[in-house]
């Protein structure tokens, strides 16, 4: 099958699975963000596995399913896991489920990952509202435009709606939760990122790295999706400073899930005001 025809399989054996339930917020958690998912009151599970076409996830911290059911007083779609670039996927199948999600019919999408902080006033555990990108993966969108979607050229002048991150700012200091605000900039992995490389990425303008998001994004406002995104900083480059330092995959797990709660809280309050 083309990339096309891919997309609407997939798309038609998850809406037969809903049953007539109609998804009005897609939400993508990020690695050791999982725990969002507990909180859907009345989830159905669909396992990535079970998809036709649908590539499964591989990653720490991604259990690669889909959690439909109700959130904030919504009916969403979550996604229990990614699908990221650096596990071999061509650009088409890490992005495949946003597309899937927009043919079934969600009307805004809520990202989510754990990202290493370049910013040196960044903390780990810190909250990131991400204002704005920069892409250094492979672009999505190269190949055939799929008109259905949106253009050939899409305007990504606001990849992340200002709108909603008023709302969450506002909820964050009515819940007196601290947030963060910045640039995220996506890069490929698997390895993480040098000292250099972090020097690098805060010289071009960004506050926090990670190895997703940037392609969901730019698919979903090819299809002209409102987008809400957030961080997670598990680690910071000023530690890379200390030769002893090692940036440890589990650990940053670990410090991921010790700040979902806060994050669930701020998705939760914001799904219930759209």
């Amino acid at each position: 099958m083309n990339p096309l025809e891919t997309i609407h399989a997939a798309a038609d054996y998850v809406r037969k699975q809903l049953g007539g339930i109609q998804p009005v917020v897609g939400i993508v958690l990020g690695s050791g963000l999982g725990k969002l998912a507990d909180q859907i009151e009345n989830p159905l599970v669909i396992p990535y596995r079970d998809i036709p076409g649908f590539p499964v996830s591989t990653a720490i911290g991604h259990k690669g399913n889909f959690i439909v059911g109700d959130l904030g007083g919504k009916k969403v779609i979550a996604m229990q896991g990614r699908i990221h670039y650096y596990e071999g996927y061509p650009m088409h199948l890490v992005t495949l489920p946003i597309q899937v999600m927009k043919v079934i019919g969600i009307q805004y999408l809520f990202v989510s990952n754990a990202a290493g902080g370049t910013n040196l006033g960044f903390h780990v555990g810190d909250l990131m509202i991400i204002k704005d990108h920069i892409n250094l993966l492979p672009n999505p969108l190269i190949g055939p435009n799929m008109d259905e979607f949106g253009p050939r050229f899409p305007d990504m002048t606001r990849p992340y709606d200002p709108a909603l991150i008023r709302k969450a700012e506002a909820l964050a200091e009515k819940e007196g939760i601290a947030l963060q605000k910045g640039v995220y900039v996506a890069v490929s992995g698997p390895c993480y990122e040098t000292p250099a490389e972090y020097r690098y990425f805060r010289a071009i303008g960004a506050d926090a790295v990670g190895m997703s998001t940037v392609p969901e994004v730019i698919v979903a406002r090819h299809s002209n999706l409102p987008v809400f995104g957030m961080s997670v900083i598990t680690d910071v480059a000023h530690a890379t400073d200390d030769e002893d330092y090692v940036t440890d995959g589990e650990e940053i797990v670990k410090a991921a899930d010790a700040a979902a709660d806060k994050m669930t809280l701020l998705f939760t309050k914001l799904i219930a005001e759209l």
